[in-house]
């Protein structure tokens, strides 16, 4: 089952997948129009995942966030539960930080969150899956404002999850929190032409020690490294879907010399941008 709802004064777009064994949506973010945020729920039986060309365990009963950057593919898609949504169907950017579509479930934490689902959880989640089928098939001139409440709800739980099971044992101080999603957020901004700490410290008006003394309270991955990975992702991504070369990629992000592009990306990945493409 694949239901999709397009908001009829933007055309945002909100896709439901629900155990379809040729998802159509899936996997879309290499070079497609559609820059989906997806919240990917997996069934009963463990499967593999492969998210910018590494292989994970996705355990039964868990979900996993994704954000329109990554590449992504599944085992077993006809076990997978799928909401994605674009930005402009539910951007609440000025709303509590938490829960807008910069907020910490996409843009709070660093790497791939697994978060499983105790069991009174999961009951909690198939109420919610019940009630977007029923919402799809309910035309009329309310349904978009309905299927966003049903989203809120949606990143509500899922974020809860998340600072339960990531924040776990440590204190939560919201304003430090927040300086970390500011941070992201303005990495998958300027990744391209920005490459060190000293720019995004001085955006945050903090110094670079002071970031990364906050990021290392959250036992986070440090600044330079998050805008190290940034980039790498983004390389990966356009050796996969494009012909452009080592050195229009390295130009693309922000390199002037395709050698020093070359051994940054062998650096991160141990491989050489020539035999990364190779592999794809």
């Amino acid at each position: 089952m694949q239901l999709i709802h397009h908001c009829p004064k933007t055309k945002a777009k909100l896709i439901f997948t629900h155990q379809e064994s040729t998802p159509s949506y899936f996997n879309k973010n290499g070079l497609n129009e559609d820059l989906l945020l997806t919240i990917a729920l997996n069934g009963e039986q463990s499967q593999q995942i492969v998210i910018n060309g590494e292989l994970h365990q996705f355990p039964p009963y868990s979900i996993i966030p994704l954000v329109s950057a990554q590449d992504y593919s599944f085992e077993k898609p006809e076990q997978i539960t799928a909401w994605q949504y674009s930005r402009d169907f539910y951007c609440n950017v000025d709303s509590n930080f938490e829960i807008s579509c910069f907020g910490v479930l996409f843009f709070g934490f660093r790497g791939n969150q697994f978060l499983s689902l105790k069991e009174d959880c999961r009951e909690k989640f198939n109420v919610l899956k019940q009630l977007f089928i029923e919402e799809f098939q309910t035309i009329d001139t309310i349904q978009t404002d309905m299927l966003q409440m049903l989203l809120k709800r949606l990143i509500i739980l899922t974020t809860r999850l998340a600072k339960e099971q990531y924040l776990a044992g440590k204190i939560y101080e919201e304003e430090k929190f927040d300086l970390i999603r500011q941070f992201n957020i303005l990495v998958d901004k300027e990744f391209k032409n920005q490459h060190q700490v000293r720019y995004y410290a001085g955006q945050l008006h903090k110094t670079p020690k002071t970031l990364t003394r906050i990021f290392n309270g959250f036992n986070y991955s440090s600044p330079s490294v998050i805008i190290q990975d940034r980039i790498i992702m983004e390389a990966k991504r356009l050796f996969t879907y494009t012909t452009l070369s080592i050195k229009e990629i390295a130009y693309e992000l922000g390199f002037r010399d395709a050698g020093h592009f070359s051994r940054f990306f062998k650096n991160a990945t141990n491989l050489k941008p020539s035999d990364f493409r190779k592999q794809q």
